[in-house]
């Protein structure tokens, strides 16, 4: 029965591998070739002693010796047994949390590729709706653009003329004062130019006011003029009212301008911030992509190597299971028969120790003694010196080799040839010779196997390492790559940042100037209608009352005889020189401001058209910078998910080198013996052969 005294299985060994476990180190063939041996010995020894007690004695000695080996295997079949039963025990159990573990990572990694595939998906239709608005809002604001341009032009076309006209009615106003036919020519100019640009003011004008100005225009002649003397007063308040409707005009003109321009600034502003949100919207769900992708691949590659390995461990565990049970199969037959055998040899023992025994023995020691010499000489009777001989040169030769081989199979045989048949020995021996020989052809194979396998390793192994490095290299540059490419997109994003921080700046300093421009333009206007307005009155006075003054200074008075002389009268009256000086630098002034304020719409449409280029290209400069941010972070992203795929190979390179290595380590333990010691192997199993056939040949010799 087996020991219930067991060592205990601990939970910290490790997994080996089912071929590393203890086996049975006997077998049924060792347990018949102990009994055989045994008896042989028994044959040789009851034919070569004289001493009747020696043989029963010999049978007692080799009972016990029997009886104690049985035990002594029982004990190394138990001891045997509880390796096993722990390593079935702890390995099964790790292989079944194992299992179960791989299970639920798999689940997990599963729902964890779904949802990141969804995910990307979804970024991915994202990216292209954002997108596809960014397209929709540059081209509106490229539109918006035009049309500001197109309405700046029409209206610096409108302001230009607008100005020229007034300047033109100012002047003919100032002219028509004079009254001189050839200046009324060029106010009958200035009023064709005029109302050849603005149709709708004749059109708006009442009918007595349309036929004075339709007279005036069809006058032809400069006596024609001098005639239309008594009408001059209408012309110039029409063109009075003509200079104020252009006034009128062109500030509002201006006034529509300057909302214009309002407008589309906050409608580029909206634009351009819509514009950099999506970009930045494009820019953030690109580097979310760029991780979902990755997460994808890492899951991808965790569920297969997950997968990988529980293929192993459920592949592990089922060889696990089978080769217990056959263990467990093999360990229950082996001790039911040795059971067996340890009761049969026990009451043999029993039997040759008890009194009935000994009294036998004692009465048939001198009978057997006698009836085994009487038969060894009839033996040796029937068997010439030639044939003994030969028996014996072949057994010698047979316990040599032996000897030297520690081959107990030789030894059993050498026993065979003195007690078997002749044919039956010559047989045996043959069968052995064909045996050790297939064995030298197999350890041949198997030498040439084991160099094979190592050589493609060390291939296998070199290229590897090569892949290995290849691989590291890339991630060290995909690596470097990625850190530029970030380092390159922030740089861009400030930049982004510092020149709308500029076009915000320039847009204050633009509505400063424009407001500055609008008060120079107030000012200068204001002083031009005050200074008219001077120069109208003084012209009311000096131009129209010139005649009546000068008649009234030439009248002298005439005293009376009778009468007392009369106080002087009035000196003659002259127009004082300093009004015309007066006039004439009031006109000066107003040529001055008309000057400055002409200069200054020019400076003013100049730094509108500066403003406007600075802002385009700045627009540029950013619509640039964000698709390069676009453009790079899409590069980065692709530089991830090759540096995480190159990661994955290269896990896969070093896991394909870690079981190079291992298997080399099982070449090593499963091929160092043979090669090692092959020649030592087959000279020795040569020699095995070369006895076997020298006895033989020895035994061949007697037939």
């Amino acid at each position: 029965h087996r020991s219930e005294s067991r060592p205990p299985c601990l939970r910290s060994q490790r997994t080996v591998s089912p071929r590393a476990t203890t086996r049975f180190d006997s077998g049924p063939w060792r347990v018949t070739m102990r009994i055989t041996t045994s008896l042989a010995l028994l044959g040789v020894v009851g034919a070569t002693t004289n001493d009747g007690s020696r043989p029963v004695a010999k049978v007692k000695k080799l009972l016990q010796d029997m009886k104690e080996e049985l035990e002594s295997e029982q004990a190394e079949d138990e001891t045997s047994k509880d390796k096993m039963d722990c390593w079935c025990h702890t390995n099964g159990e790790a292989k079944k949390q194992a299992i179960t573990i791989a299970n639920k990572q798999i689940d997990s990694l599963t729902s964890t590729i779904e949802a990141k595939t969804a995910l990307s998906a979804q970024l991915t239709a994202d990216i292209s709706g954002l997108k596809d608005e960014i397209k929709k809002n540059t081209e509106s604001l490229n539109k918006a653009t035009a049309m500001r341009d197109e309405e700046a032009a029409q209206f610096n076309d409108e302001e230009k003329d607008l100005l020229q006209s007034i300047d033109a009615l100012k002047n003919a106003l100032v002219v028509l004062g004079k009254h001189n036919g050839a200046a009324m020519v060029s106010v009958q100019s200035v009023l064709k130019q005029a109302l050849a640009g603005h149709n709708d003011i004749l059109a708006d004008m009442s009918s007595p006011k349309k036929d004075v100005v339709t007279s005036f225009l069809q006058l032809s002649q400069p006596a024609h003029f001098q005639s239309y003397a008594p009408q001059s007063g209408q012309i110039f308040g029409i063109l009075e009212e003509m200079k104020e409707q252009f006034e009128h005009n062109l500030e509002k003109a201006q006034t529509n301008e300057m909302n214009a321009k309002e407008s589309y600034s906050q409608l580029k502003s909206s634009k351009e911030e819509e514009i950099a949100a999506g970009n930045e919207a494009v820019a953030s769900k690109q580097e979310d992509l760029a991780d979902s992708n990755e997460a994808t691949v890492n899951a991808q590659s965790d569920l297969e190597d997950t997968q990988n390995a529980l293929a192993a461990d459920t592949a592990f565990l089922k060889d696990l299971e089978e080769r217990c049970a056959s263990f467990e199969k093999e360990f229950e037959e082996r001790a039911k028969t040795r059971t067996d055998e340890i009761a049969a040899v026990g009451e043999a023992m029993s039997i040759l120790n008890s009194p009935e025994a000994f009294d036998l023995f004692g009465k048939t020691t001198t009978q057997t003694s006698m009836e085994t010499q009487k038969k060894g000489f009839l033996q040796l009777g029937s068997v010439s010196g030639r044939s003994r001989d030969a028996r014996n040169k072949a057994q010698a030769s047979l316990m040599q080799v032996a000897k030297s081989s520690r081959d107990p199979r030789l030894a059993f045989l050498a026993t065979k040839v003195q007690t078997a048949d002749l044919s039956e020995a010559i047989e045996a021996i043959e069968k052995m010779i064909a045996e050790l020989d297939q064995q030298n052809k197999d350890e041949i194979k198997k030498k040439d196997w084991c160099r094979d396998e190592l050589n493609e390793n060390d291939k296998q192994t070199a290229l590897a390492d090569q892949e290995k490095g290849f691989l590291e290299t890339k991630i060290d540059e995909l690596t470097s790559q990625i850190k530029t490419l970030t380092s390159d997109i922030v740089d861009a994003q400030n930049t982004i940042k510092e020149v709308k921080i500029q076009v915000t700046r320039a847009g204050e300093d633009r509505n400063g100037e424009n407001n500055e421009f609008q008060q120079t333009v107030a000012d200068q206007r204001a002083t031009q209608t005050i200074l008219k307005k001077v120069v109208d009155r003084l012209n009311q006075f000096y131009e129209k009352k010139e005649a009546l003054l000068q008649a009234g200074g030439r009248q002298d008075p005439t005293p009376g005889a009778d009468a007392p002389p009369p106080p002087p009268g009035f000196k003659e009256y002259k127009k004082k020189e300093g009004g015309n000086k007066v006039m004439s630098m009031i006109e000066d002034i107003i040529a001055e401001s008309q000057r400055l304020e002409n200069e200054a719409v020019q400076a003013e449409n100049e730094a509108q058209a500066a403003y406007e280029d600075f802002v385009k290209s700045s627009n540029k400069q950013v619509g640039a910078l964000q698709q390069e941010i676009s453009d790079k972070t899409a590069t980065r992203a692709d530089a991830k998910q090759e540096k995480t795929q190159a990661e994955q190979d290269l896990k896969g390179t070093n896991g394909e080198l870690q079981k190079l290595t291992e298997y080399r380590a099982e070449l090593h333990g499963e091929c160092d013996f043979v090669m090692d010691n092959f020649e030592i192997r087959q000279s020795m199993r040569t020699e095995e052969i070369n006895g076997l056939k020298d006895a033989k040949a020895m035994l061949s010799g007697m037939r």
